[in-house]
């Protein structure tokens, strides 16, 4: 990989990683892993969309991220992680890189460009958590919404309005953001009527949404 190149280019760089990866189409709903399993390697979002969840011990599902194309997950594997801590499926019909957690270890301490950005996203990650934690705190149920469904709207690429996930559910929206499946109808009906968001194939966010995430 040229020292200069800014991109990743998932299929050139882990043909040379030698044994231990992995191509793997895995359709809609299918499950990746599930909590509890062995966290024995590290994936790459080639295509598609990956929703992780987590179950506690009585039984309540939470979803915790939903990711898109470029995105890593089940990096747990390489600080210790036994197990895996929740479960990760396909939301869409997902092509999916699978690499070994001796691989991935190997690739890093050989590859200072892929190492390079490995952890500029697991820094980014990890502001993305702090910002939702933050969330959770001090914002209302209303911003929550409204700021998740400009992260998965990716809202920002020549201020365009993107199509979402085309069938995602008011319970998923209520798990990522903490409230009930009606105060999330109640929402989603207001931001429609505001002319925020609209329906045209799938659920379409417009930058008008961020005045509801601005405003105090």
């Amino acid at each position: 990989m040229a020292k200069n190149r800014r991109g990743f280019d998932p299929n050139a760089f882990l043909a040379t990683i030698g044994d231990g990866r992995k191509m793997l189409a895995v359709e809609k709903k299918q499950l990746i892993f599930t909590q509890g399993d062995r966290a024995d390697a590290v994936f790459y979002i080639q295509k598609g969309k990956v929703r992780l969840t987590v179950v506690s011990k009585t039984g309540r599902e939470a979803t915790i991220g939903i990711l898109n194309e470029g995105s890593f997950f089940g990096e747990g594997a390489l600080a210790g992680q036994l197990l895996r801590m929740g479960s990760a499926a396909a939301m869409t019909d997902c092509e999916l890189l699978r690499v070994d957690k001796k691989a991935m270890i190997d690739a890093l301490h050989r590859e200072h460009a892929f190492s390079d950005i490995f952890v500029a996203y697991l820094l980014a990650r990890n502001v993305r958590y702090e910002e939702d934690l933050v969330d959770q705190l001090f914002n209302s149920s209303e911003k929550r919404l409204a700021r998740v469904l400009l992260l998965l709207a990716h809202f920002g690429k020549e201020g365009n309005p993107e199509t979402v996930i085309p069938k995602i559910s008011q319970e998923t929206l209520a798990e990522m953001i903490g409230t009930t499946r009606s105060r999330v109808s109640f929402f989603m009906n207001r931001f429609r009527k505001l002319g925020f968001i609209h329906y045209n194939g799938g659920l379409q966010v417009h930058s008008s949404l961020l005045n509801i995430v601005l405003h105090d």
